[in-house]
């Protein structure tokens, strides 16, 4: 990154960051191969089209482009610019990293706290509710109560629980000491507009991320505040709509067993961790939600929703039920009985009991069914029923959509349907037909990240790509043109720019990979392309040939004097296109789309 990194840092960081390590903290990979597979988090991806390649290092989804190495990555996943993904890079490989100018930044706002910074305001503030339980005196009444609850020391440091001291100025005055300004403090979420502390008197739950960084809080009261449990507000870190509690946690034991385990309170989920069952996360205080469903997918393949057996918590499963479906999950659900949380039944039954608990959860359409029977003896009128009804069969569409109900279900639904309500089967077919159709037509299509950057259609656009495709795979190749092209050969700018990164580091060394170009460059559109181009180059194969025709379709251009030919000359680009056929240039390439 010219003007704020020295090249020598960032390719020290790229080196401590191997690909399939990184993307692995936020993907499920498979290997296939000598390549890792795994579900594209840039698209709404169904079946896994994320290829990772550990001996070039660089990541490429065959459905959406989404392509680059280990900095393009976590730039497109965590919305970062360049520097800031560098800047996140070093902090997980435990780099220090000195900016070459001491300057505003030039990529971020003068009144914007980047996610590098708010992760370590987070943390220093996580050390300092840490600190403030393990004092003596001032964490004896947490730790008793910890200890009631049965929340071992162990569990209480493993999960970085802390406590927020009843002044609503503690925190304030802790980071004016540290030299940690308002500003910082208040975009993490840790003080309220009114320059007041926004935990106090509270148990803290340390909510990271799946690499372990502290994006946000949450506080059980301790007193007797109204608001049982307060969440972090919503920053560039954190979204609750978008986290898990415990997944940094439980992610191994997800991949391992294919199933997670959602429950819906911290405790609920500690204890389970506790007791060894190691693949339970929880919601934040809401709902489930589309977010939930997308970053479980990358690691479940099922889902066990464990709800409170009380009203509420069966609301609240019923709500999660579609959003799963939706994204292809397979969904499960079971009922903590005699109105006990999750926590409460661990204590009582133990790891076995939960256990017990899970394998016996209800797939999705019997409980759905269940549901559909108790809302028609509870509400007799034509409009509660028809509403209840309407609520299953849109259930049962998603459900055949999606692939987890089978043709056989199907038909002991309509069948079941149709004995309670004495019509004909035909009818009930026909209207999960209609709800199917508009299911299949609106839902699931994976939307590209955006088209590749516009390399040029023209037969001079064409060979200059071939040219980079062909040295982004076989750079000792370079010795044979040095002398014959240069970057002013390039007169599309996407191609210029990436040749003129390639040729740099060729004159320097032969001993150039794609990860060395794509860590030189910021844009990951640009990215894109060149992980596009060393795929397409590499299939292509026949690097010295396709080189020779190439140039040799270059010096057709000078030859031809094609720069002072009008571009509506049609002779003329008749005449340049049969040339660089000829030569083998156009190999692979639809000549319809030459203009």
């Amino acid at each position: 990154m010219p003007g704020v990194y020295e090249q020598i840092d960032v390719d020290r960081i790229q080196q401590a960051n191997d690909v399939v390590d990184v993307v692995g903290e936020y993907v499920s990979l498979t290997r296939r191969g000598s390549e890792w597979v795994g579900i594209c988090p840039f698209h709404e991806d169904h079946r896994p089209s994320m290829y990772v390649t550990e001996v070039k290092q660089i990541f490429k989804c065959f459905a959406c482009g989404a392509g680059g190495d280990v900095f393009k990555f976590v730039q497109m996943h965590e919305h970062l610019t360049f520097p800031q993904a560098i800047e996140r890079l070093a902090q997980r490989a435990g780099i220090t990293l000195e900016r070459l100018e001491r300057g505003p930044r030039p990529d971020r706002d003068e009144n914007e706290t980047d996610p590098v910074l708010l992760a370590r305001v987070n943390d220093w503030a996580c050390r300092y509710f840490e600190m403030n339980l393990s004092d003596e005196k001032r964490g004896a009444t947490t730790r008793a109560y910890l200890q009631d609850r049965q929340i071992s020391a162990e569990s209480a440091k493993t999960w970085r629980m802390g406590l927020a001291l009843p002044l609503d100025s503690n925190l304030i005055k802790a980071a004016q000491q540290r030299n940690i300004p308002r500003k910082d403090l208040e975009a993490a979420g840790l003080i309220t507009s009114r320059g007041q502390d926004k935990f106090v008197n509270r148990l803290m739950f340390s909510i990271t991320d799946v690499q372990g960084r502290v994006i946000g809080f949450g506080g059980r009261t301790l007193g007797e505040d109204r608001a049982k449990y307060v969440n972090s507000p919503t920053t560039r870190l954190f979204n609750k709509s978008d986290c898990l509690y415990g997944l940094e946690q439980a992610r191994h034991a997800i991949v391992k067993n294919h199933t997670a385990v959602v429950v819906e309170g911290y405790t609920d989920c500690i204890m389970a961790h506790q007791l060894g069952c190691s693949n339970v996360v929880a919601t934040l205080g809401t709902s489930f939600t589309n977010g939930h469903g997308r970053l479980l997918r990358r690691y479940a393949t099922t889902v066990v929703l464990i709800f409170d057996g009380d009203t509420a918590g069966a609301e609240a499963a019923n709500r999660a039920l579609d959003v799963c479906l939706k994204h292809r999950i397979d969904i499960k659900v079971a009922s903590v009985p005699h109105n006990m949380d999750p926590c409460e039944y661990l204590l009582g039954h133990g790891a076995d009991g939960f256990r017990d608990l899970v394998a016996g959860a209800r797939d999705v359409l019997e409980f759905k069914w269940d549901r559909l029977q108790q809302q028609f003896k509870a509400n007799t009128t034509l409009s509660g029923q028809k509403s209840a009804l309407e609520e299953f069969l849109q259930t049962v569409a998603l459900a055949l959509s999606s692939g987890n109900v089978s043709v056989l279900d199907r038909g002991i639904v309509v069948n079941r349907i149709s004995g309670m309500l004495g019509m004909d089967r035909r009818h009930i077919d026909g209207e999960l037909n209609r709800r199917l159709n508009k299911a299949t037509a609106s839902s699931w299509r994976g939307e590209p990240a955006g088209g590749p950057t516009d390399a040029g259609q023209s037969a001079q656009a064409v060979a200059q790509q071939e040219i980079l495709e062909v040295l982004l795979n076989e750079p000792k190749l370079f010795e044979l043109i040095r002398e014959e092209i240069s970057v002013e050969s390039f007169d599309v700018p996407i191609q210029k720019e990436v040749a003129g990164v390639l040729f740099e580091l060729l004159r320097a060394s032969d001993r150039v990979t794609g990860a060395d170009v794509l860590a030189r460059i910021d844009s990951v559109e640009v990215a894109r392309c060149v992980t596009e181009w060393m795929d397409v180059g590499e299939r292509k194969g026949n690097y010295r040939s396709r080189l020779d025709g190439a140039l040799q379709a270059l010096n057709r251009k000078k030859r031809f004097a094609i720069e002072e030919v009008p571009a509506t000359d049609d002779e003329s680009l008749s005449k340049l296109i049969n040339a660089t056929e000829r030569a083998g240039v156009l190999h692979g390439h639809n000549l319809g789309m030459i203009e």
